[in-house]
């Protein structure tokens, strides 16, 4: 007798347009990942969503000490502890987004290997749980600004375009890195790697008006430049009108990275259930 052999093939019906059809027809599943990782994140740890504030604290602390205590760097009027957590807030929301979402296919990689859903739930659900993490983180925000007494300027009414820029950052870079790691798993060791490299070149602790005008542009070829100058010129208003230039040049990178990314991972999604 012969025997009888069966293949499943796990893939989406159709190309493009069905495909992000599917991505809201899926939506209920990204919310139980997002819901998921909540939970999974903070059971059975004794200060439970403390531990999304005390990095935050910690980070506060010792920039205002070094940089604004002991380097005496210019904060344009503004108290600094709330200059620095001003850049904290974006770079945290980008770092634990880009983290997450790198590592993100790999750790659902049961899911993958069992049923057909787009894949490009997985790492979004990583950048709406580091959106979680970051309302909480912002209430300190909001401490501050009142323990200094200090009242934000018109230009706050931004502050959510900055955010959600922070959120795409994280997701176009986060995208491609989690496509690749499913086949080079040498990237869980890079991720880190750049997540605090990047929280020195990048103006978390001091503002980018120090970086000399001839500088300033390339300096901007860092992405987050333009999403923490943004964010603290929203919250604070102070260092003057926002550098447009830095901005736009933010803008087409994270527009070009998020176009490579997304075809990248479209590219390679169907080899994923088979490489996993």
């Amino acid at each position: 007798m012969k025997s009888l052999e069966s293949e499943i093939i796990i893939e989406p019906v159709g190309r493009s347009v069905q495909y992000w059809r599917d991505l809201w027809r899926y939506r209920d599943l990204l919310f139980f990942l997002t819901w998921r990782d909540v939970l999974v994140r903070y059971k059975q740890t004794v200060i439970g969503i403390a531990w999304v504030i005390l990095p935050s604290l910690m980070t506060l602390s010792v920039f205002t000490i070094v940089f604004g205590k002991l380097a005496r760097f210019p904060s344009g009027g503004a108290p600094y502890p709330i200059l620095v957590l001003a850049g904290i807030l974006p770079w945290n929301l980008f770092a634990s987004a880009l983290s997450q979402g790198g590592q993100s296919l790999v750790s659902n990689s049961h899911l993958i290997s069992k049923i057909y859903f787009p894949r490009i739930i997985i790492p979004l659900s990583a950048i709406v749980v580091s959106l979680v993490d970051f309302v909480v983180s912002f209430g300190v925000l909001v401490v501050l600004m009142v323990w200094f007494k200090w009242v934000p300027p018109r230009a706050v009414v931004t502050l959510p375009f900055f955010v959600l820029l922070a959120m795409v950052t994280a997701f176009a870079a986060g995208i491609g890195l989690s496509a690749l790691n499913v086949k080079y798993r040498d990237f869980r060791y890079l991720v880190p790697v750049i997540v605090q490299l990047g929280v020195y070149i990048s103006p978390v602790g001091f503002s980018s008006s120090m970086v000399p005008a001839k500088w300033r542009l390339l300096y901007s070829l860092n992405p987050m430049v333009g999403v923490i100058d943004g964010f603290r010129w929203a919250i604070l208003g102070t260092s003057g009108p926002l550098y447009i230039p830095g901005l736009f040049l933010s803008l087409l990178l994270v527009t070009l990275l998020l176009i490579v990314g997304i075809h990248y991972f479209r590219r390679v999604e169907d080899t994923f259930a088979d490489v996993i």
